[in-house]
């Protein structure tokens, strides 16, 4: 045998023993410990598949809202919010629209001008 396969051998023989040693123990099922009866434990699981929400966190649940305003009214407001011509997405997103800058003017660009007209 050469070195080589001899240091292969001893290598793979220490792995197997660390891996043995590393090993978990089985100790069978473990003993009941619940102080309900199996009635007790099916009712509260009949309850809990009739809950509503099951497939929602607890944290993330709102209570509904009662809104006082008219839904027309809310309509119409949004229709004039969305055809405002100062409320685009880029510059050529509607026909003779006005873009308004979000920053402060740069000093070569203050010439008086509020937006750009495209």
């Amino acid at each position: 045998m050469t070195k080589s396969k001899l240091f292969a051998a001893a290598a793979i023989a220490l792995l197997t023993a660390a891996g043995a040693a590393q090993a978990e123990t089985y100790e069978g099922v473990h003993p009941v410990t619940s102080g309900l009866s199996r009635t007790e434990v099916q009712d509260q699981a009949v309850a809990a598949a009739h809950a509503k929400n099951q497939n929602v966190a607890s944290g993330s649940l709102v209570a509904a809202s009662v809104s006082q305003r008219d839904r027309s009214a809310v309509q119409r407001e949004a229709v004039a919010a969305a055809a405002n011509p100062l409320q685009n997405v880029s510059a050529g997103s509607k026909v003779n629209s006005v873009v308004v800058p979000t920053s402060a003017p740069a000093a070569s660009a203050a010439s008086g001008s509020q937006g750009t007209r495209m």
